[in-house]
């Protein structure tokens, strides 16, 4: 019956992770996987992510299944922090919103709404994208390409070109982009040149996808939530998919949420009744626990000042990161190579390291990355960037 299947690759992140947990070397390091570690290498449990499942943990209840479309109070607070509560189109009723599992269910339950009703359109990523984006929409069954956006040669974006391939786009065509702390090469639009490219969205009548993994991580709350809030102000039509993991570290969790920017009330209204065929369909309805944390979190506000704080500094600290490995490769690395380490923001950073330096890192000195060279800048420290900043220079010397 199930000869033909072929077997599964793995995900490239996944399977490197792996690698590294059977690694028996004491300071091998790693810097593959997209996740935040604090200065002693641990996943942290915020404080006031505590303090609220402290508190829920004392109100012990029944479990019921949640809507499909999710815990009320949670949507609400969710759509209020992505588009901001003064957004005209929120105040308006035209966002439908729908609790997902984590942002890669919202991309998931996105892509089937989106293939059901535009079954004609074509997705179109990044250049490059984070890998599962592209297996997401491939397997909704979309036809899925690319367009230009990092710029091996400065370690910047190549923002001419892309407006340009975006402009030429047929009409209804699908494009799917990253809000802020772009995955994998940290590189990301300036306000003026979302203006620019929101301009060329609505003049093409084309409709943006955006996902915003990595609110808080950039440049802020707000500043990082640019993109959206201006579609949102405009009544662009539009999707966006946000996630908790990473600013609430609640990885585990799966909190997340998928946004439709409607032109209307009523076409919110049957967008939402929509979203949550999908989700019927898919998973049925989501989990309860992660929701009413972030929902306490957020609605609370000594919660939400505390959560804040925390989150910022620990921007602060990837800052602090980027700055030290720039410092330390001071004298192996010159010009864009080099500055790149701090204009580039948020977790990742592209180190322009090729495969094989890529391939030597790991298997001399213990030091993983991708394979593309992509770095998660949140998995240094102050203990181990002298580590990578010395294999690096080696690697770099060979």
């Amino acid at each position: 019956m199930f000869e033909h299947i072929d077997a599964y690759p793995g995900d490239p992140i996944l399977s490197l992770n792996e690698s590294f947990q059977k690694d028996p070397r004491q300071n091998k390091v790693n810097l593959s996987i997209g996740i935040y570690f604090d200065d002693e290498g641990r996943l942290p449990v915020m404080k006031a992510v505590h303090e609220a499942e402290a508190a829920l943990l004392n109100e012990p209840g029944a479990k019921p299944y949640l809507p499909m479309a999710g815990f009320a109070q949670y949507r609400d607070a969710v759509q209020t922090l992505v588009f901001g509560a003064q957004c005209p189109s929120r105040g308006a009723g035209r966002v439908a919103t729908v609790q997902t599992l984590g942002g890669s269910g919202a991309l998931k339950v996105g892509a089937d709404f989106i293939k059901r009703y535009f079954p004609q359109s074509q997705v179109w990523v990044s250049d490059p994208t984070w890998e599962n984006h592209r297996f997401i929409f491939e397997r909704a069954g979309f036809e899925v390409n690319t367009y230009p956006y990092y710029d091996e040669a400065t370690g910047g974006l190549k923002f001419d070109a892309m407006l340009s391939a975006i402009d030429a786009l047929p009409a209804k065509s699908v494009v799917l982009l990253h809000a802020c702390c772009h995955n994998p090469t940290g590189v990301d639009l300036d306000d003026a040149q979302w203006v620019q490219l929101i301009d060329v969205l609505q003049k093409r009548d084309l409709l943006p996808f955006v996902d915003m993994a990595y609110q808080g991580f950039g440049a802020g709350l707000d500043a990082d939530a640019f993109a959206v809030r201006e579609l949102g102000r405009r009544g662009v039509p539009a999707l966006v998919a946000n996630s908790f993991s990473k600013n609430f570290s609640l990885y585990g969790e799966r909190c997340g949420g998928l946004h439709v920017i409607c032109e209307d009330a009523a076409a919110a209204d049957r967008v939402l009744g929509q979203l949550t065929g999908a989700v019927r369909s898919n998973y049925s309805n989501p989990p309860t626990h992660g929701a009413k944390l972030v929902t306490r979190v957020l609605g609370t506000p000594a919660l939400r000042q505390s959560w804040e704080s925390e989150l910022a500094a620990m921007c602060e600290r990837i800052a602090r990161m980027r700055v030290a490995i720039h410092e330390g490769l001071k004298a192996h690395v010159s010009g864009e190579a080099l500055s790149r380490y701090i204009k580039q923001r948020g977790m990742f950073t592209y180190t322009g390291l090729s495969a094989a330096q890529v391939d030597r890192l790991k298997e001399k000195f213990g030091v993983y990355i991708l394979r593309s060279g992509r770095m998660c800048v949140a998995g240094l420290n102050d203990r181990n960037v002298s580590i990578v900043v010395d294999a690096v220079g080696k690697v770099l010397k060979d």
